[in-house]
């Protein structure tokens, strides 16, 4: 958990957090123009949003907001799973928002752009761990470097 909150605390991850919210309208706006229907009423239109939400969750994170919500005992709608996310998660979501929007716009039924969408979070996240841990090696290097010779 120490390590989570580091995490969170680190500069940019506030700013990755604000970008994938900004970046959500970009995915909601896609719901909105291909999966709202007029003849759907107010509560099917918020399921709807909702389940487009959880396929992002599902592909990310292999859970929907509403089963972390109740692995960790929470009740009600906050904190959001997303506010939990490492930066590298929340870079990959952004990614997710728009690919899931364009698949979407292209009718990819939900089952196939689960797929595509796990397929290419885990392939990125992947990346951008392997880039991480490579960064990091650098930054220790270039520390016992400077204790070594400072």
């Amino acid at each position: 958990m120490k390590k989570d909150e580091a995490d969170r605390l680190a500069i940019g991850w506030d700013v990755k957090r604000e970008l994938s919210k900004i970046n959500y309208r970009i995915h909601t706006d896609a719901v909105k123009e291909f999966l709202i229907t007029p003849t759907l009423s107010p509560q099917e239109m918020a399921y709807t949003y909702a389940s487009e939400a959880d396929i992002l969750n599902m592909a990310l994170f292999g859970k929907t907001a509403a089963q972390w919500r109740s692995e960790k005992g929470i009740k009600g709608k906050t904190p959001n799973i997303r506010d939990f996310a490492s930066a590298e998660e929340l870079v990959v979501l952004i990614n997710l928002e728009d690919t899931n929007a364009d698949l979407i716009r292209q009718e990819v039924p939900k089952i196939e752009r689960l797929k595509i969408l796990r397929e290419k979070a885990y392939r990125q996240l992947e990346l951008l761990r392997k880039n991480q841990d490579t960064i990091t090696a650098l930054k220790k290097n270039l520390i016992e470097d400077t204790e070594t010779n400072g």
